[in-house]
């Protein structure tokens, strides 16, 4: 496994107690990195804050990435912990329903744009001043394939991570200049706990749309992000990072 160079660096990561942020986390520690996993199920949070102790500096917070006072109180806590937040990688997410799009529940749709869009600018929002302030900061937001595509029976979270992938655009010019690098990634289906959020059929969908034949593994978006992360990543921003497996290569 390949080391990057984040020694000293402080990170955010949302959604932090399971799947892709639990992975980015351990792959961070493993790169001398410190970090603060945000994730509202804190039971879950608490174990895995042990599992990981070894590997370095954990932090943790209980937050619901919709609640905007939530993250205030949760980023005083991190940067009192850490004495700062270099990186922000917003992981948290839920999948929704697989339903038409016309018979759709309102109340669905508003959960998973909430979470999956509105809870990584709200991240953002919160994170970013402090970055300005130091004049450094790489913030990574998981968008998904189907942000590019649209899946279907997946209306809510298609378009919320497309959503995604235009605030990353827009942020990643606005900071273009303050030594901030603001990208997002694009993956295929993962295997994580999100999975038992679809249908088989669903999943079936997927799987077949890649022309690896496989469905992605949470190591492999880690190595990803955790470059995006680096010092080493000095030049992209507002850019959208493939890891569909061949599915879009655009």
């Amino acid at each position: 496994m390949h080391v990057f160079d984040l020694k000293a660096r402080r990170a955010v990561i949302t959604g932090g107690a399971q799947g892709i942020g639990r992975a980015i986390a351990e792959r961070i520690l493993a790169s001398g990195g410190r970090v603060s996993l945000w994730d509202q199920d804190a039971k879950l949070l608490a174990s895995t804050a042990r599992e990981l102790a070894a590997a370095g500096m954990v932090h943790t917070a209980t937050v619901d990435v919709t609640d905007e006072a939530g993250i205030a109180a949760a980023l005083r806590a991190t940067v009192h912990a850490l004495s700062g937040v270099d990186i922000l990688v917003a992981c948290a997410g839920i999948a929704g329903p697989n339903v038409k799009t016309w018979e759709y529940p309102l109340d669905e749709w508003r959960r998973v744009v909430d979470v999956d869009l509105t809870g990584v600018f709200l991240c953002c929002r919160a994170v970013v001043p402090l970055m300005i302030a130091q004049r450094y900061g790489r913030i990574v937001a998981i968008s998904s394939v189907a942000g590019k595509e649209g899946n279907p029976n997946a209306s809510a979270y298609s378009a919320a991570k497309a959503g995604v992938i235009a605030l990353t655009k827009s942020l990643g010019k606005e900071l273009a200049t303050e030594n901030i690098a603001v990208n997002c990634i694009t993956p295929a289906v993962t295997r994580t706990g999100m999975l038992a959020q679809s249908t088989q059929a669903h999943l079936d969908y997927m799987v077949s749309k890649i022309p690896r034949g496989r469905i992605l593994e949470v190591g492999e978006v880690a190595s990803l992000v955790t470059w995006l992360v680096s010092e080493e990543n000095s030049f992209s921003t507002g850019a959208v990072f493939d890891i569909s497996g061949g599915r879009s290569t655009y």
